[in-house]
C-alpha cells in the first residue's frame, strides 16, 4: 500500500523552508516530488530599479551565509563585461574573505548536521569555532556575516599587517579545533549508521543529474569552479577535495575536508598579497552579455548579465548550486527508509533563499 507524506515545508532538521511529497510504501521511500516557492523575494527583478553599483548590494542579499561569493561573481562578471583591469591586491583579498566564508558556511553546516542527528554540545562546539569566521569578517570588514567589501572595479576595504598576523592565527586555531572534532563526529556509530550507504549518488547519477560542489565531489568527480583561475586561485596552489562512496557520510567528510583547504588558500592568499590599490577606475556603462561562474560552499555559482549600455542592467540570471542540487536528491531518497529523509535532504546542504530569489 503506498501513502503520500508531506515532509516540510517547516521542519525540525530544516533550516528553511521546502517541502517535498513523499510517496513510501511501508516505511520505504519509492518517490519524491519536490515544492518550492516559500520564500521568493524578487531579486532579479530589482534589475529594473537599480543600476549596475547597487546591485551588488541586492546579490549578496541572495544568501546571506555566501553573500561575499555572490557579490564576488556578479563583479567579475560586469569587470568583464566592461572590461576592466582589477588590481591584483583586490583578487587576493578577495580570495581571503570568500574562504573565510567558505570556512563560515560549512561550519554552520556541520553544526545543524550534528544537531540533526540530537547531538547539541557538538552543534554548539561546530558554532562556537564558526564565531572564529565571523569574528575575522567583523574585524576586516566591519560586519559579521554580509560584509559588502566587492565593488565593480576592486575591492573596498584593506587589511594592515597587524591584522594579517591575527588572521593567520585565528585560521591556525580554527583548523585546530575543527581537527580535533572531525572524529568525535565522523567516527560516532550513530552517524555512520545512519549516514553510510545512505542516499547514494552514483558516479554516473552525479554527472547526468548535474550535481555540484561536494554533492558531485562526494561521487567521485574532483570538478571545482575554483581550478578555471577566476580572482587569484590561478596564482595559487588548490586541488579539489574528493571521496568516492557518494552517500551522506562522504558529503560531510568532503564538508570538513574543504574547511582545510580553505584554511590553506587563506594562508596562501595573505602569504602572497601583493602591495597596490584596491580599486580601479570605472569608466563606461556595462554593454553586452556575458556569463561566469564561482564556487559556492554548496557548488558552482552562475551569473547570466545583460547591458544595453545604460547604468541599470537588461538582465541578471543567477542559478544557484541548490537548484542544481535538488534533482540529484530526488535521485537519493527512493529505496531509503522514512527516517533517514532528513539526514540525506540535510546532507546536501540546501540553501532556499538562493534557489528562490
Amino acid at each position: 500500500m503506498r501513502t503520500i507524506l508531506p515532509f516540510g515545508p517547516q521542519h525540525p532538521v530544516l533550516p528553511e523552508p521546502i517541502h517535498l511529497k513523499l510517496v513510501v510504501e511501508e516505511e520505504t521511500v519509492v518517490e519524491a516530488l519536490p515544492n518550492l516557492g516559500y520564500v521568493h523575494r524578487g531579486l532579479e527583478k530589482l534589475t529594473e530599479i537599480r543600476d549596475y553599483n547597487q546591485m551588488v548590494n541586492i546579490v549578496e542579499r541572495v544568501c546571506g551565509i555566501c553573500s561575499c561569493i555572490h557579490s564576488l561573481n556578479y563583479c567579475e562578471a560586469v569587470e568583464k563585461l566592461m572590461n576592466l583591469e582589477v588590481p591584483q591586491r583586490a583578487h587576493f583579498l578577495r580570495v581571503m574573505w570568500g574562504e573565510v566564508h567558505r570556512i563560515h558556511s560549512h561550519l554552520l553546516w556541520l553544526g545543524l548536521f550534528a544537531d540533526g542527528f540530537g547531538f547539541e554540545s557538538l552543534f554548539m562546539q561546530l558554532w562556537r569555532i564558526r564565531e572564529r569566521s565571523m569574528d575575522i569578517m567583523e574585524a576586516t570588514a566591519g560586519n559579521r556575516v554580509v560584509i559588502s567589501t566587492n565593488i565593480v572595479g576592486g575591492v573596498r576595504r584593506d587589511i594592515t599587517n597587524d591584522q594579517k598576523t591575527w588572521i593567520l592565527s585565528e585560521i591556525d586555531l580554527i583548523e585546530k579545533e575543527v581537527r580535533a572534532l572531525e572524529k568525535t563526529l565522523l567516527d560516532d556509530y550513530t552517524v555512520k549508521r545512519r549516514c553510510c550507504g545512505k542516499g547514494v549518488l552514483t558516479k554516473e547519477q552525479a554527472h547526468q543529474l548535474g550535481a555540484v560542489g561536494p554533492c558531485l565531489r562526494a561521487s567521485g568527480w574532483a570538478q571545482d569552479a575554483r581550478q578555471t583561475g577566476y580572482a587569484a586561485y590561478g596564482q595559487l596552489d588548490f586541488e579539489p577535495v574528493v571521496e568516492y562512496d557518494g552517500d551522506s557520510y562522504a558529503r560531510s567528510k568532503v564538508r570538513f575536508r574543504e574547511v582545510y583547504a580553505a584554511c590553506d588558500l587563506v594562508r596562501q592568499a595573505l602569504a602572497k598579497l601583493p602591495e597596490g590599490e584596491l580599486a580601479c577606475k570605472v569608466k563606461g556603462k556595462p554593454e553586452g552579455e556575458v556569463w561566469h561562474r564561482v564556487e559556492q560552499p554548496r557548488g558552482e555559482l552562475y551569473y547570466y548579465i545583460k547591458g544595453n549600455g545604460t547604468k541599470n542592467l537588461e538582465r541578471v540570471r543567477i542559478r544557484t548550486p541548490t537548484f542544481a542540487n535538488i534533482p540529484p536528491l530526488l535521485a537519493m531518497l527512493p529505496g531509503c527508509e522514512l527516517s533517514d529523509v532528513p539526514v540525506i535532504v540535510l546532507s546536501i546542504d540546501p540553501c532556499i533563499s538562493c534557489t528562490e530569489r
